[in-house]
């Protein structure tokens, strides 16, 4: 059965303080994305992240880390399609983790329904500065597409989002919005977290 995103906003952040932050001012699905990081600065942060999630009523979803993921209690997992390669996603479901995995192509699409998400990721949307993408910008049309083909999975719009264009992804499709810069890099991080929840809370897809 498939179990609807907590928000309309998915900031993505880069170290655990955000989590509070962000949470405090109304994000209710934050993912926590580290690289870098020796193991146990690493397993510190994932712990503040979550002690700030349960803090803020916040569902966390860790990047990447799946072992960590499962052996701290996270919320949810996010996948990247090369991180499939490597992950036990038996032992990921067995821990009662959640699922969420990018996408950036039909047969990534494919792939990513073969292990039953619990949300779709597609990206980028606009041109986005912060990762170097082998895939040109695949527009707000693509987001209809894709949730014409995965029903009731809840999809994810990410890359080069800003808060004017949030609203355009809720309407051609997504059920979500997600971004890095638009959120932690602005002056006021937790007055776009209630602006983007006030863009996005009553529009209605075409």
């Amino acid at each position: 059965m498939t179990t609807a995103l907590p928000s309309r906003i998915y900031p993505v952040v880069d170290a655990a303080h955000w989590v509070g932050s962000l949470g405090q001012a109304g994000a209710r699905l934050i993912q926590l994305r580290l690289k870098d990081m020796a193991d146990d600065d690493l397993r510190r942060a994932v712990r503040e992240g979550i002690r700030l999630a349960r803090a803020h009523d916040v569902c966390l979803v860790l990047n990447d880390y799946w072992r960590m993921a499962i052996e701290e209690g996270v919320d949810f997992i996010h996948l990247g399609q090369e991180d499939l390669d490597t992950a036990d996603l038996p032992a990921i479901r067995a821990a009662g983790l959640k699922l969420g995995v990018s996408t950036h192509s039909d047969a990534e699409l494919d792939r990513a329904l073969s292990v039953a998400p619990d949300y779709v990721a597609l990206g980028p949307i606009w041109p986005t500065k912060l990762k170097k993408m082998p895939w040109g910008p695949q527009g707000t049309e693509k987001l209809s597409v894709w949730k014409r083909r995965i029903g009731d999975i809840p999809l994810v719009a990410i890359g080069g989002i800003t808060l004017a264009r949030a609203p355009q992804c809720i309407a051609a499709g997504a059920d979500c919005v997600s971004a890095v810069s638009d959120f932690i890099r602005m002056p006021d991080p937790q007055a776009q977290v209630r602006a983007w929840l006030a863009a996005t809370d009553h529009v209605v897809r075409v």
